[in-house]
């Protein structure tokens, strides 16, 4: 049998030690790996335009410090600003349901059984409701067992979302200020990982991240601002405040889909059917198709992906990491199909992608300094 000499000994402890830091480290900075990541897209998917802050301000500190301003005003402020609208619809819809559980609802309208195929059958459950408030606050009680633990959820994911968000955009500055140092010091480690394909695994990382933060931010406000039209045609109360919350949920797969959808409810409701026809088609047409057409070719075509592989990396990606894996989830699979190319031998090593952007300082002007205010 071998004998294990002091060295070896050492080694093992050295590596122990190792493994038993890097545990612990992973263990407190769990809680912010989200955010981590969500900064990591923030600073890589607007790195262009605070290289040219940084020119013009010649210091760091201060590019760093617009960034985050603006990251607020634009993103985390008005994110906010939406949810406490929407917060404020939430009591007056409590009072009109409660007064239905309590007075029963009103008669069904004269439109109702023109629908076609189901006006008769919800005229009949209409009218059964109407004359039985009992049976109302039944059907009530069940949807409230049903859907009360999944809205609590949602609540829950809103506030953690909000408060990743704003933690995020914290992060980002040290991400923007020092993102040259920080990419280099991960490039030394990917090549001693993955050797010549350190290069071209990082300027994949780099240019799906933006493509699918432009896709998103673009077909976002996009989706919003066509939303808001459809509303405001048809009638529809607060169509600016459905089209915000139309652009804040179009991040989740088919998000907005129950914005027309319920729209559409509500104007045939409201005795309105050619109104409601119109806004479903209007969200049928041009809301959806920008979100499952647009959207997927705008970001395979920035990440140098087909179609499929990232429609599925965005839907899988948000199932398994929720917000963040709307970027994970396509750039994984972006990095796994190229390394798959070249383990397969589709793509020669000579046939390497230039460097990340971010990588290369960006040139100065003579003269220019690299002071940073209060480091």
């Amino acid at each position: 049998m071998a004998r294990i000499d002091n060295v070896q000994i050492t080694r093992l402890a050295g590596v122990a030690v190792l493994l038993a830091l890097l545990v612990a480290t992973g263990v407190v900075l769990r809680p912010f790996i989200a955010a981590g990541l969500l900064a990591a897209v923030f600073a890589m998917s607007t790195w262009p335009l605070y290289r040219r802050l940084r020119m013009r301000l010649r210091n760091d500190t201060l590019a760093a410090s617009l960034m985050t301003t603006i990251t607020l005003v634009l993103v985390v402020l008005p994110l906010g600003a939406t949810i406490e609208g929407v917060a404020g619809y939430v009591p007056p819809l409590f009072e009109q349901v409660r007064a239905w559980f309590t007075h029963g609802l009103p008669a069904p309208p004269d439109w109702l059984q023109r629908v076609p195929l189901l006006g008769d059958t919800i005229e009949v459950q209409w009218q059964r409701f109407a004359a039985d408030p009992g049976a109302l606050r039944d059907l009530g009680l069940r949807l409230i067992e049903v859907s009360g633990e999944p809205l609590l959820s949602g609540g829950r994911l809103v506030g953690q979302g909000l408060l990743q968000l704003a933690l995020a955009t914290f992060l980002a500055f040290f991400m923007w200020r020092d993102g040259d140092a920080l990419v280099r010091r991960i490039a030394v480690g990917l090549r001693r990982v993955s050797g010549p394909l350190a290069h071209e695994v990082m300027d994949l990382v780099y240019s799906t991240v933006r493509a699918v933060m432009v896709g998103f931010i673009g077909t976002g406000f996009a989706q919003g601002l066509i939303a808001g039209i459809g509303f405001a045609i048809a009638g529809v109360p607060a169509p600016l405040l459905l089209g915000t919350i139309t652009a804040v949920v179009s991040i989740l797969p088919s998000g907005t889909v129950p914005m027309w959808v319920g729209a559409s409810i509500w104007l045939l409701v409201d005795g309105q059917p050619g109104w409601a026809l119109f806004m479903a088609l209007w969200g049928l047409l041009l809301v959806s198709t920008i979100d499952n057409v647009v959207r997927p070719m705008i970001v395979s075509r920035g990440a140098s992906l087909s179609f499929l592989p990232i429609f599925l990396g965005m839907i899988g990606g948000a199932f398994a990491y929720g917000f963040v894996g709307l970027f994970i989830g396509p750039t994984l699979l972006a990095v796994s199909f190229r390394l798959w190319q070249h383990w397969s031998g589709e793509v020669a090593d000579g046939d390497e992608a230039s460097p990340v952007p971010p990588q290369t300082p960006p040139q100065r002007r003579p003269g220019e300094g690299t002071s940073r205010a209060g480091s």
